[in-house]
């Protein structure tokens, strides 16, 4: 599933083609995605203009003038491709229809947003954008990791006392906004820390030492434009490439990439999911 570094990947790309920019025409193509769309979506989207595009978690949100905001949500292989717009010294011509081509947008500009997602596991919602944070899905999730209300004294409280193993404490999203497997992976090796220590046994400075370690991981990958694993691509089709750059996620058996570490990677598995790490230097 993309992470917040892919979503703010996939946000970027698709700024210059909306914010500011009419929805001329809407296309819904079935009724679903995981949940049901919203009544009459097309009805409601045509003819609004994006004010703007904004990310929270791993959600999109483009503010319309029609005082509602379209949330969406990528889900395990969703996909939103520009077509129709000038990107440099490219110009992306209109595809033929795709079969996962669920909502199709055609923006002021000549820009065609197209939401692609052959497993379906994605979503879009209309929301009353004066009480959008109140949504369900928004209002659990904690502070972006990011931002300015994630510091050190915030995680230390978060953690104080948490039985949880600490990779299992930083996938919370009430904890934190956004994080993923993959990137929780990287932090904790930068960190030095081993994904099963529990959070609560952390020392504080290493609890708080995280917080600079997960911006600088989450901005090298926003600038390496996400991760490509599977399905995930940027706007322009593109792949990411924060994938050439793991030091542990994915690479059990290999050497560690430390100076001197004689250690290979480990995998365990937490909560479903696989933690890669190296058990020399994190401890």
């Amino acid at each position: 599933m993309p992470e917040l570094p892919e979503v703010e990947t996939v946000r970027r790309g698709l700024e210059p083609v909306m914010t500011g920019r009419q929805i001329l025409t809407a296309q819904v193509n079935r009724p679903d995605l995981r949940w049901p769309f919203p009544p009459n979506m097309a009805g409601r989207l045509t003819g609004a203009r994006v004010q703007a595009l904004r990310r929270r978690s791993k959600y999109i949100l483009a503010d319309l003038s029609t005082g509602e905001t379209l949330l969406i949500h990528l889900g395990m292989s969703g996909r939103m491709l520009i077509s129709g717009a000038q990107a440099g010294n490219f110009h992306y011509e209109h595809p033929a229809p795709a079969k996962h081509d669920h909502v199709v947008l055609d923006m002021e500009g000549g820009a065609r947003i197209t939401f692609n997602d052959a497993r379906r596991f994605g979503a879009m919602d209309l929301i009353d954008s004066a009480t959008a944070e109140a949504h369900p899905l928004l209002q659990v999730i904690g502070p972006e990791p990011l931002g300015n209300s994630f510091d050190g004294p915030y995680l230390a409280s978060r953690l104080e006392g948490k039985r949880s193993p600490v990779k299992t404490a930083l996938l919370d999203q009430g904890i934190v906004a956004g994080l993923g497997n993959i990137y929780v992976c990287e932090v904790l090796f930068r960190a030095g820390i081993a994904p099963d220590r529990l959070a609560g046994a952390l020392t504080r400075a290493e609890t708080t030492g995280l917080v600079p370690l997960i911006r600088e991981v989450l901005s090298d990958a926003i600038e390496a434009g996400g991760s490509s694993l599977k399905d995930y691509r940027q706007a322009d089709g593109e792949l990411g490439y924060f994938q050439h750059s793991f030091r542990v996620y994915g690479r059990e058996g290999q050497a560690c990439v430390t100076p001197g570490c004689r250690g290979t990677i480990s995998r365990i598995t937490q909560g479903g999911r696989s933690s890669f790490f190296c058990p020399i230097c994190q401890k």
